[in-house]
C-alpha cells in the first residue's frame, strides 16, 4: 500500500517523517523535488510506503500539490496533516483531531439570510467524509477527537468568527487550510482521504503568544507513531476489493 501524506510546509512534513521513522537516529531518504518545486520524501515500513508532501499553504495550494503527486505515482489513500486551530473545549491545545468530515467552511457565499456553503448554491460539495472505520480507528489508536474539520481560507480570529463557524458546524473540532483542497484532489482520483491536526491554538481571538507550535508537531508526530500500522491494516483489507 501507498499512501501519499500532504502538508502545508516543510515543518509539518518533518514532523509526520519524524513520526515515520522506526529508529530516530538511522538517516533518512533525502526529499526530491516535483515539477511546480514540491518537496516530496518517501518513508518505506512494513507493508506500507509514505510520500510526504509540502504543497503550500491554503486549499488551492495544497490541490495543486496533491494532484501533482497523484499524477506522477499511484496511491491507495491521501492523508491530509499538520497544525491547525482547535475549538474549545473539545480540542485543547496539543491535542489531536481526526476528521470524521473535510468541511469547506468558507466557500460559497453571504446573503440576507445568512451564508450559503457551495453546495447550496448549487455549484459541487461543500464536504468530503473520510472512510468512517479508518477515521474511528485512527482517532482511537491516537488519541484523538472524531469531528469535522473544518477548511478555511483566513484563519479565524476574532470570538466572533469562532461563534459563526460554531453556528454552522456545532460538531466542529478544528480548523485548517488545506485539507477540502487534498480531499478534492483525492476524489478526482478516486480515492479515500483522512484528516489528521494537532491544535497549536485555541479557534477564536488571535493571540499568538498563546500559540503553541511546537507541541502540536511534537503530537503530529507521536500520532503518525502509531498510525502507520493502522492504515497498512485497513490498506491490506480494503485495497483489492
Amino acid at each position: 500500500m501507498r499512501v501519499l501524506v500532504v502538508t502545508a510546509v516543510t515543518a509539518e512534513a518533518d514532523s509526520v517523517l519524524t513520526g515515520l521513522t522506526p529508529h530516530p537516529d538511522s538517516p533518512g531518504p533525502e526529499p526530491r523535488t516535483l515539477p511546480g518545486g514540491y518537496l516530496i520524501t518517501r518513508r518505506d515500513l512494513p507493508g506500507i510506503a509514505f510520500d510526504v508532501l509540502a504543497a503550500g499553504v491554503g486549499p488551492a495550494a495544497a490541490a495543486a500539490g496533491t494532484a501533482t503527486a497523484l499524477a506522477l505515482a499511484d496511491h491507495s489513500l491521501v492523508v491530509s496533516a499538520g497544525i491547525g486551530g482547535g475549538f474549545a473545549p473539545a480540542a485543547p491545545v496539543g491535542s489531536l483531531v481526526v476528521a470524521d468530515a473535510i468541511v469547506a467552511a468558507d466557500l460559497g457565499a453571504e446573503t440576507p439570510e445568512g451564508f450559503l456553503d457551495v453546495q447550496a448554491l448549487g455549484f459541487g460539495r461543500s464536504v468530503h467524509l473520510p472512510p468512517a472505520e479508518l477515521a474511528a480507528r485512527a482517532a482511537e489508536v491516537t488519541g484523538a477527537l472524531l469531528a469535522p474539520v473544518l477548511t478555511v481560507s483566513t484563519v479565524t480570529g476574532t470570538a466572533g468568527g469562532a461563534a459563526g463557524l460554531l453556528a454552522r458546524h456545532p460538531m466542529a473540532g478544528a480548523e485548517a487550510m488545506e485539507g477540502f483542497g487534498v480531499a478534492e484532489a483525492a476524489a478526482a482520483h478516486g480515492l479515500p482521504v483522512l484528516e489528521l491536526r494537532a491544535v497549536s491554538n485555541a479557534v477564536g481571538p488571535r493571540d499568538r503568544a498563546a500559540w503553541r507550535i511546537g507541541d502540536a508537531l511534537a503530537a503530529l508526530a507521536d500520532g503518525f507513531r502509531v498510525l502507520g500500522p493502522v492504515l497498512a491494516n485497513w490498506g491490506e483489507r480494503h485495497e483489492h476489493r
